[in-house]
Formats: C-alpha cells, sequence, structure tokens
C-alpha cells in the first residue's frame, strides 16, 4: 500500500483533500449541498485536475436532462389530481387496522415512487396520513417512517425511479460503458421493497413510537411549539399580574418571557400586564388558537395590513436543507416580504427552541406554522429549495380536473412504455412527455418552471464532474486496490458488502447523489480488476447510495416526515439500521446471484 501511495500524482492528493473538505462542509451544513458541490468542483478545475470540459460536461449529461423532465412531469400528474383516486383505496372511511393500513400505504407508495419522484409523493400523503390516522385514533408516528422507507425503495424499482439511478447511469455513460437498462435495478429494487413492507409490517412499526396520539394533539395540535400572542391596546389585562390574568397555568403550554420595549423580562407570577406586551409561550399550539379566543390578546403580526383584519389559511411547512432560511432568523431573512406570509409557530424536531419568535436562527427540518393566503402551499410546493413539504393545517381536498386528469395519466403511461419497450432512449421519452404536459395545459409554463428542482440538478452536474476527478486522477484505482487488498482473502461477497457499506456510510453523512458519484468511479475499477460484470457494481452501488434509513439527513423523505411524526435521530436508529441491513442482505445476493455467479 505504502508503494502505491507513494506512486501517486499530485491530482490524485488534492481530489482526496477537497472531497474531504466537501465531506466536512456537507456533515456540518456550513452551506447547500449544491453550493459546497459547485465549490469543489471550482477549486479542482482551478489547480488543473479536470479539463473545463470534464468538469462542465455533467451539465450536458443525459441524466440532467431526464430528472429535469421527470420534475414536469410528475408535477403535471401531481396538479391535475390524478392521483386522488388513491385516497379511497389508502384512507377508507370504514375503520382499519394498522395492520392492514400499513402494507397498503406503503404497497402503493412503492408502486407511485419507482415512476414518479417519491418527493411530491410524500408530501402528497403526509397531510392525508395525518388526518386519517387522527379520525382512527392511530399514531401517525406509526404510519410516517414506513411511509418514507417505502417510497425510497420503490425508487429503487426502475431507473426512473429516483435520481440517483440516473446518475450512476449517466456517469457510467460518460465512462465509456452502456448506461442501466430501464429494468436493470428491478432485480434489486422489486425484493428489496417487498423485503421492507415485510420488515416494516411484521417487527419494524412495533420499533417506532407512539406519538401525536390523544384527541386534539392529533388532529389540532403541534407539540413542543414555540407561539407569540400579544396584549391589544385597552385590553382587560392591563394592570393585571401574570398570575392574576390566568395565564401561569396552562397545562398544554407555558409562558416563558415577556417582551416589553425590547427587553426581555421573566415570566414570574407577580410580573405586571402592559399594553404592547409580546408573550412568548412554549408547548402544544391548541394553545395559540385558545388564548387568541380570550378578550385582549392578539397575534403579533398581521399577513396583510387591511383595515378590518382577516383570518387566512393555515399552513404547515418543513424547511429543507436548501433553503435560504437556513441559519438566519425569521427577521434576518424578511419572512413576511419575501413568503408573503406570518410564521406563527416554530417546531424542531426533538427540541425545544426558545427565545423571541423571529430572533431564532432556523434549521433544516424545523416546522413552521405560517399565516398567508389561499396558494401559499402550492406556490412553495412547486419548488423544493425552500421548503419539503407545505401542507394545509386542516387539508382540504380539491376536485380533480378529470380529462386532464386523465390526459396526464395517459401521457405518463406513453411515456412509462416508450422508456420500458427501448423503443426510444429514456432522455427522449421523459423530455417529450414534459413537453406533452405542458402542450395540453395540464401543467402551465410557469409551474412548470416551478417545478424543475434546480438545486438538485446543479448536484447532479457538479457531482459528475468530481466523479470524472476521482477516476481521472487514479484516486478511483488506489481505492479500489485498497479494497481488494482488504477483502480478496474473504472472496467476492466480502468485496461487495465493503463496497455497500462504504457508499451507504458516505449517503448517510453527505447526500446520496454525491456518495453515488463518489463510490462508482472504485467501483467500476473493481469490477475492471476482477474482470466482472460493471452493471453488477454500478446497481450495487445506486441501491446503496438511495437506501438511506438509519439518519433523518440522508434522504430527504426521512427529514420531511421527522417533525410531522414527532420523531427524535434515536427512532430513525432504532427501525433504520435493521432495515439497512435487511436491504444490503437482498442487494448483495440478488446481485451476486444474477450477475456475478
Amino acid at each position: 500500500m505504502f508503494a502505491i501511495l507513494s506512486t501517486l500524482g499530485w491530482q490524485a492528493w488534492v481530489t482526496a483533500g477537497v472531497i474531504v473538505a466537501m465531506m466536512g462542509a456537507l456533515v456540518r451544513e456550513w452551506a447547500r449541498p449544491d453550493l459546497v458541490l459547485l465549490g469543489g468542483l471550482a477549486g479542482l478545475l482551478l489547480v488543473g485536475v479536470v479539463t473545463p470540459e470534464q468538469a462542465f460536461a455533467g451539465f450536458s449529461n443525459s441524466a440532467v436532462i431526464t430528472v429535469a423532465a421527470l420534475f414536469v412531469v410528475a408535477a403535471g400528474v401531481e396538479r391535475t389530481g390524478a392521483l386522488g383516486f388513491l385516497d379511497h383505496l389508502l384512507f377508507p372511511k370504514k375503520t382499519a387496522r394498522l395492520g392492514w393500513a400499513l402494507p397498503r400505504l406503503m404497497f402503493s407508495t412503492a408502486g407511485l415512487s419507482a415512476f414518479l419522484n417519491n418527493t411530491p409523493i410524500v408530501a402528497l400523503f403526509v397531510p392525508r396520513v395525518q388526518t386519517w390516522a387522527s379520525r382512527r385514533n392511530v399514531s401517525a408516528s406509526k404510519l410516517l417512517i414506513p411511509l418514507s422507507y417505502a417510497a425510497i425503495t420503490g425508487g429503487m424499482i426502475t431507473l426512473i425511479g429516483t435520481s440517483t439511478n440516473l446518475v450512476v447511469s449517466g456517469l457510467m455513460e460518460a465512462e465509456g460503458y452502456a448506461g442501466l437498462g430501464f429494468f436493470d435495478v428491478t432485480w434489486v429494487g422489486l425484493p428489496a421493497a417487498l423485503a421492507m413492507m415485510l420488515y416494516m409490517t411484521l417487527v419494524g412499526h412495533r420499533l417506532l413510537p407512539v406519538r401525536q396520539k390523544q384527541g386534539a394533539m392529533a388532529e389540532d395540535g403541534l407539540r413542543d411549539c414555540l407561539f407569540e400572542v400579544r396584549v391589544a391596546q385597552g385590553s382587560p389585562l392591563v394592570g393585571q399580574t401574570i398570575e392574576e390574568a390566568g395565564l401561569r397555568s396552562l397545562g398544554a403550554a407555558y409562558l416563558g418571557h415577556v417582551r416589553r420595549a425590547g427587553r426581555v423580562i421573566p415570566a414570574s407570577p407577580e410580573v405586571g400586564l402592559q399594553a404592547g406586551d409580546v408573550l412568548t409561550f412554549a408547548g402544544d399550539l391548541a394553545m395559540l388558537e385558545a388564548l387568541l379566543q380570550r378578550p385582549g390578546l392578539e397575534r403579533t403580526l398581521r399577513a396583510v395590513e387591511d383595515d378590518q383584519y382577516e383570518t387566512l389559511p393555515l399552513d404547515e411547512a418543513v424547511v429543507a436543507a436548501s433553503s435560504n432560511l437556513v441559519g438566519k432568523t425569521l427577521r434576518e431573512a424578511a419572512f413576511r416580504d419575501h413568503y408573503q406570509g406570518v410564521v406563527l409557530a416554530i417546531q424542531r424536531k426533538d427540541e425545544q427552541v426558545e427565545g423571541p419568535l423571529g430572533r431564532i436562527p432556523i434549521k433544516a427540518g424545523d416546522l413552521l406554522l405560517v399565516e398567508a393566503r389561499n396558494g401559499f402551499d402550492s406556490h412553495w410546493n412547486a419548488t423544493r429549495d425552500e421548503f419539503y413539504l407545505v401542507a394545509p393545517r386542516r387539508p382540504t381536498q380539491a376536485k380533480p380536473q378529470r380529462w386532464k386528469a386523465a390526459l396526464s395519466l395517459l401521457i405518463f403511461a406513453a411515456m412509462i412504455g416508450a422508456m420500458a419497450s427501448g423503443l426510444v432512449s429514456v432522455v427522449t421519452a421523459s423530455f417529450a412527455a414534459a413537453l406533452a404536459v405542458i402542450a395540453t395545459r395540464c401543467l402551465r409554463a410557469h409551474e412548470a418552471r416551478r417545478a424543475v428542482d434546480v438545486q438538485v440538478l446543479v448536484v447532479i452536474a457538479a457531482a459528475l464532474g468530481i466523479g470524472k476527478a476521482v477516476e481521472a486522477s487514479g484516486l478511483a484505482a488506489l481505492m479500489a486496490t485498497g479494497l481488494l487488498t482488504a477483502t480478496g482473502s474473504l472472496g467476492l461477497v466480502a468485496t461487495l458488502v465493503a463496497l455497500y457499506l462504504a457508499t451507504n456510510v458516505l449517503t448517510e453523512l453527505i447526500t446520496h447523489k454525491a456518495a453515488a458519484v463518489l463510490m462508482l468511479p472504485v467501483a467500476l475499477s473493481v469490477a475492471a480488476s476482477l474482470n466482472l460484470n460493471p452493471s453488477a457494481f454500478a446497481v450495487l452501488i445506486a441501491v446503496a447510495a438511495a437506501g438511506s434509513f438509519a439518519t433523518p439527513i440522508g434522504y430527504q423523505t426521512n427529514l420531511m416526515v421527522m417533525a410531522a411524526g414527532g420523531y427524535r435521530f434515536k427512532d430513525y436508529l432504532r427501525v433504520g439500521i435493521p432495515a439497512s441491513l435487511i436491504i444490503m442482505a437482498v442487494a448483495v445476493t440478488v446481485i451476486y446471484l444474477h450477475w456475478l455467479r
């Protein structure tokens, strides 16, 4: 090994240093993933590790075009209400036991995720799952992690099920190999999805906590929130102490402090109330509505400045890791002006937030209760860079546009048929379908622009350039040699397990696309050294990179359900580690038997 290290050129050392720096930045969330990867690519370009042609080839790669087109097609299916028929199947009005509801939910989610982007599918189902669970007196926390896991494994079933598969296929083509076929990953993805459903139905849901189940808390309240009200001018509470006003012992919420003229006053029982005082509470959000019913208390901000106050709809928004809000306070982000809404409360994962509402730095995964005009949810759901999920507080079912829904499904089915038959390439079929969705007005042009997640495309394109540097610098060959040296005496299966684990750990630490791009050149070098089918190793990397179950940060659907289900980090570890091991066992076994035996 030392002899090999001594032969490495400076390009490999620089590439390794850049990758380590990027991993540190991604783990610590110093910047958005797209900016981190672009920064790493820029560094490799400036020092000459890659040429401009190699660095920017990813932006013209078929994987980037395909992912952009699929965003548009998925948005067209979603906007027309074409998936509304699933409500009766997934959420029946008759009482259903969890043992029956769970496999039905996971089966449908996995089936849709095999052909549609899984993020909007999870966004579509989360509020419906919460509503159904509340009506059936079932804890939504028993259903939401399974929903995310089903979406992830469903994406493994076909080439277009997740952008990770397309990234791997695109990188193979860039390296001169044949890309993956539409059903190549199905050999692993289908048994993996079935194994996940079986595990969650029989064992996994028993490892999940029971949270937000009781009565109003499940239907109307969010626990551990921070919210504020203000003592109005002329309020009957003026002159009373906190104790006399009955604001000290509220049961489901407690008064933390009073803000007055820029000062923060601890909420002692003897503190007298004055007009304009802002009272900061922590606890069950249902208390906010109860407090606002009391004479003399009002909201601290209004979403509109009309002379007559207008009660606006409430939406729950989960902050994305790529959001401009991350690291900023609501005041610094000018939330009211930029997002055209007012944040009434903040809920943070397994942590109680403290301090004035407008001065709390926002973190990825925070759930915000936003008061805004109609359309706030549809506008921000169209672009996933700010919020993973925006759902009405009390979701209303919009009537589907029947003929457009049927038309969007027809276009979608034609696209899948063309891809599966091999009549045209995946990129051609997806691009034509996206144009058809816009031309038939199933999706308007401005909606199509918002549907395309530009940051995802930048991550893919930049990651492809970095993957080229890993291969061209000799770093991939070195890592492949080291891996073969460590596992060679143990056999081929041990080599597959080592590749899978290395990729999967990277996925949990950074992002699934970056993990796939960094490990695929290593896997292809291993395949070349052993003179084995490169497609087998590509499928292994694709599944390992997408299979993020043990943490909420590896895959965005895990983060989307975290606040909605009241989950903590340890909940993912408890149920996700066995899930990861099961999927690894399925993947390694199927790949060995189908491609390498």
